[in-house]
């Protein structure tokens, strides 16, 4: 495994998987608020891609900018927090829209911030019928078998597409 990871400044989420062991390539955008395919695709030469079989790229951490870029990704993924508040999927359409799944994090605090689990299900499958909801705590490990368990299907479902989305680029484009 291997990950691009975005951020307006420093190196730290890479530096953090890389002394767990994971190739990582940190892109700082500066102000941008979002990753775009030609940032990523510097990056990949970065990595070696021969001794990877899953490349994860998370992009600049907000639900607006990043949502209408296509990075290649063949699985989206957003990450939603219980103390964002139910409206999140209703505010930020377009970062919900195109996921295939959502993980709805720190359920371990939903009574503290008064979280309206049903609502908060409700909009997200109004505006991603598609998307499976992982109800997941990353502290308690409630509900990371369920995500882990549709990821290992997903990344062997794919792994018979294997690289049928990776485009070679060409190294005058950049």
């Amino acid at each position: 495994m291997a990950a691009i990871v975005g951020g307006l400044a420093t190196d730290n989420d890479a530096r953090r998987l890389q002394a767990a062991g994971i190739q990582a390539v940190q892109i700082s955008t500066g102000t941008a608020c979002h990753l775009d395919a030609a940032m990523v695709a510097r990056s990949i030469a970065d990595l070696d891609l021969e001794a990877i079989d899953l490349l994860a790229i998370e992009n600049v951490g907000n639900l607006v900018c990043p949502a209408a870029f296509d990075l290649g990704e063949t699985l989206r993924v957003v990450l939603m927090s219980a103390t964002e508040g139910e409206d999140k999927p209703l505010k930020y359409p377009t970062a919900f829209k195109w996921a295939d799944g959502v993980l709805l994090n720190k359920l371990d605090l939903e009574k503290a911030v008064e979280f309206n689990r049903d609502r908060t299900l409700s909009n997200i499958h109004r505006i991603a019928p598609q998307s499976r909801v992982f109800e997941i705590s990353a502290r308690t490990g409630q509900g990371i078998a369920a995500w882990m368990a549709f990821f290992r299907s997903r990344v062997d479902e794919l792994a018979g597409a294997k690289r049928d989305r990776v485009i070679p680029i060409p190294q005058t484009s950049f």
